[in-house]
């Protein structure tokens, strides 16, 4: 066979293997048939132009913001629950007390278990609630009810919590446990620097506070910077920490194709791109960088700043600055997927290389 029939030949196979499978689509793949009538994806190329009004979209309910309950004024102290043991010391001085003797002018009742009813068993006085007191009050009801039969009785009380007056740190701190609630309520910081302070290696830590049937969580990093987020905690608060397990999706002609976790708070596109290692430089489009984003039904509107189709494609051209501007502050959302398009001219880029390659071998 002459060498000009095999080369041919030869370059008849490459040019086939050019066509093969890709790393991505290109952008006009996608959007194929998103102009029809009755496509439900509206498409939207984002430019500083624009940028206000979609920062104004509702988000979607996965990435709903965190809420946190709001700090007190000033220092609470412990309130009595049902399970702490609480102790009393009566003293009177007189001959004929009812309560001491002669040779021991006051009374010790040791442990007395407040009941799920929240109260406790006196003697000569009978049942006192004391649930939802502090100490103090509940030692003055205490000794108000005593004066009927001991008129001269001072009464000492102290309080050891029970369950109901502790807080667990489930996990993610060096030591996790329980930690039983002294009398003034300490801090969610303090709380968890007495549990050892979080895991430094955790990503991104998200703190969860469990209270009362209500989930509330922050990011570790505001509750640090903010110190009126450093609410006081009370028994039977429950701490979690763990690591943010919002994500996206990268896909396409970029550094690298996987789950990306959240590394803080607030991700822009291009930091989403500088997180997979940026765009192929020489297979990804500048002009076809993409977002495709899911909203909920409830979210869709005919007018106003909300998405016309449940499924939205947002569209930045990174070739200018322009595209550049909007996607640094354009933030990207749980569960987006970040698609970097191809390029055509990377797709038609080998078969020219193989074309110059047969000209110049068929001189």
């Amino acid at each position: 066979m002459p060498l000009r029939l095999l080369l041919a030949a030869l370059l008849a196979l490459a040019l086939a293997g050019c066509v093969g499978p890709r790393g991505a689509a290109m952008q006009s793949e996608v959007l194929r048939g998103t102009d029809a009538p009755d496509s439900d994806v509206q498409v939207i190329e984002v430019s500083r132009a624009n940028l206000s009004e979609l920062n104004a979209w509702p988000r979607p309910a996965r990435a709903s913001g965190h809420s946190w309950p709001r700090a007190s004024a000033a220092a609470t102290t412990r309130l009595i629950r049902a399970g702490d043991m609480v102790s009393l010391a009566v003293w009177d001085s007189q001959e004929t007390s009812l309560v001491t003797t002669r040779e021991q002018r006051f009374a010790n009742m040791q442990d007395i278990l407040v009941s799920t009813s929240g109260q406790i068993f006196v003697p000569y006085v009978g049942e006192i609630t004391v649930s939802g007191q502090t100490a103090e009050q509940a030692r003055r009801e205490i000794q108000q009810r005593m004066e009927s039969i001991v008129p001269d009785a001072q009464v000492q009380l102290s309080v050891r919590p029970g369950a109901g007056n502790t807080i667990d740190v489930v996990a993610g701190v060096a030591r996790p446990g329980r930690i039983a609630l002294p009398e003034t309520s300490p801090t969610i910081l303090s709380v968890l620097s007495e549990a050892g302070g979080i895991a430094p290696a955790m990503r991104n830590p998200l703190v969860r506070l469990q209270r009362a049937g209500v989930s509330y969580a922050i990011p570790a990093r505001r509750l640090y910077a903010e110190p009126a987020l450093d609410i006081q905690l009370r028994g039977g608060d429950r701490i979690v920490v763990e690591a943010d397990q919002r994500h996206y999706i990268a896909l396409g002609a970029a550094g690298r194709q996987d789950v990306v976790y959240f590394e803080r708070e607030d991700i822009s596109a291009l930091d989403a791109l500088s997180s997979i290692g940026g765009l192929s430089q020489a297979r990804a489009d500048l002009k076809g960088l993409m977002v495709l984003r899911e909203y909920p039904a409830s979210m869709v509107r005919a007018s106003g700043a909300h998405p016309r189709q449940p499924w939205v494609i947002f569209t930045f051209d990174l070739s200018t600055a322009d595209g550049l501007f909007a996607a640094q502050r354009f933030q990207i959302q749980p569960q987006d997927v970040v698609l970097a398009t191809e390029s055509p001219f990377a797709i038609l880029g080998a078969p020219l290389a193989l074309l110059r390659q047969f000209q110049l071998l068929t001189r």
